[in-house]
């Protein structure tokens, strides 16, 4: 039933999405050449169709290569949409470029750029309002698929803490299989040890089998495996080093051996690194020439506030642990705690015009010369002192993963609120989770979360009172 409901399901997805895309062409079309001005119609609606049949099946294999049409219950709507939106993007490039080369002058670009913006929001709508209904649905007993779950241990504990969490998964486990002598929750039914899962297999048969396993239990891998497979039961399995893996692994293969990168990313891809690079030069070069009058006035406001130098150097640890020199308009007084102490939000040590600067972030302009040279990113972690990359690599799980990447100006944890002197966990689980899902669309999502939702203004207070000489 579980599996009907689902195939379904898929096949109600790809059929609203041809609806959809079929549909918002006329409608542009009727926009431009009805309500807009100056419309010169060289061809009828007719040409307009079946070139938009042509891209509508192409849009549609594109949308399943991109993984748009799997379960519901595996990805979420925020991973969903920058999937969708990426490969509308691509499909009107793709359509673009044939216009120009073949038919410069006959089709309205602008009948087309309508139908991008009318399908891409009507297509991102749908998903979210069908997933809407199954949430609620869900919730109230529909279309739930029953676990049978092997363990009891700290992975099995968290898997139904993270079930009991979202019931909008539509997971529900029916009891558990244990031989150790841990125990979940007491509202689960405990159904015997390891060796009655065949009996429980054949009685009471689940949808699926969750394997949870400790690491000294996990011998009897091989034979859970041999049963599920001998009762047709799909079986899913959580290793025991499940907490130092990727959220989405990736394998490789050696002469039939599969191999797990545990921490490969998505910027191992040449293609991507050099999309992400060239979105850098061109950003921060553009950033550079857009603001050097706001950076001419920051300048002149830091000679005048305090003695000392305008640009302010320190030395940061960035991609592959390498050092380098990130730049700054000085916002302090010169100090002998710069190189080993974090600034805070009432940081004596800010002058009156640097606590401004600070504010708004506008002390970080000279880091575009980073981006530009290489040292950084226009996003990605925050590069930290050497002081404290050798306290945190040793006390915080995971730190040394951010330095397989560029450092960034702004960054995920940057927009989730994890700026100075905060949560170092926080900051690294955030981090971890760009590094894994990076792509140029989330960066940019990124950007726009920190230009246009006020990220770019911080918690520090401005510095009251006159500004007083320290000695170096």
């Amino acid at each position: 039933m579980i599996r009907q409901n689902q195939r379904l399901l898929n096949t109600l997805n790809v059929f609203t999405d041809a609806v959809i895309l079929l549909g918002a062409l006329p409608l542009a079309y009727w926009l431009r050449f009805t309500v807009l001005p100056g419309g010169i119609r060289s061809f009828p609606l007719s040409r307009y169709l079946w070139l938009n049949l042509c891209l509508t099946a192409f849009q549609l294999i594109l949308f399943a290569f991109f993984g748009l049409y799997g379960s519901f219950r595996h990805t979420r709507l925020r991973q969903e949409l920058p999937r969708l939106w990426q490969a509308s993007l691509i499909s009107m490039a793709l359509l673009f470029s044939w216009l120009f080369l073949g038919y410069g002058t006959h089709y309205s670009r602008l009948t087309w750029g309508i139908f991008f913006f009318l399908s891409v929001a009507a297509l991102s709508l749908k998903r979210a309002v069908l997933r809407l209904i199954l949430r609620r649905a869900r919730r109230l007993g529909f279309n739930q698929k029953t676990v049978l779950l092997i363990g009891s241990g700290e992975m099995a504990r968290r898997y139904c803490r993270e079930l009991s969490a979202d019931p909008s998964l539509g997971y529900r486990v029916a009891g558990y299989l244990a031989g150790g002598q841990g125990a979940l929750p007491d509202e689960l039914a405990r159904l015997g040890t390891l060796e009655e899962l065949e009996r429980v297999l054949e009685t009471q048969p689940p949808d699926e089998v969750v394997s949870a396993l400790e690491l000294y239990e996990f011998s009897r891998t091989p034979r859970i495996i041999q049963v599920c497979d001998k009762a047709g039961i799909r079986l899913s399995i959580i290793p025991p080093y499940a907490q130092f893996m990727p959220s989405h692994p990736q394998f490789d293969e050696l002469n039939g051996i599969p191999l797990m990168n545990v921490r490969r990313v998505p910027l191992d891809s040449v293609f991507n690194a050099f999309c992400k690079r060239a979105m850098d030069i061109l950003g921060s070069a553009v950033l550079l020439v857009l603001a050097s009058p706001v950076m001419l006035v920051c300048a002149v406001g830091v000679k005048l506030s305090s003695p000392g130098p305008v640009i302010f150097r320190q030395r940061r640890v960035g991609r592959n642990n390498k050092p380098f020199d990130m730049y700054k308009f000085r916002s302090m007084r010169l100090n002998d705690a710069q190189d080993s102490a974090w600034s805070t939000a009432r940081d004596d040590r800010r002058t009156r015009f640097g606590s401004f600067l600070r504010k708004c972030s506008l002390d970080e302009l000279p880091q575009l010369w980073n981006v530009l040279r290489g040292d950084m990113s226009l996003v990605g972690p925050r590069p930290e002192l050497p002081h404290f990359v050798e306290q945190f690599k040793e006390d915080v799980p995971l730190y040394m993963v951010k330095h397989q990447v560029r450092p960034g100006i702004t960054g995920w944890a940057q927009v989730n609120g994890f700026r100075g002197d905060t949560s170092i966990e926080g900051r690294i689980q955030c981090d971890i989770y760009y590094i894994e899902h990076w792509s140029l669309l989330f960066d940019i999502q990124i950007l726009f979360m920190t230009l246009f939702r006020g990220k770019f203004l911080n918690g520090e207070e401005l510095a009251s009172g006159q500004d007083k000489e320290t000695s170096p």
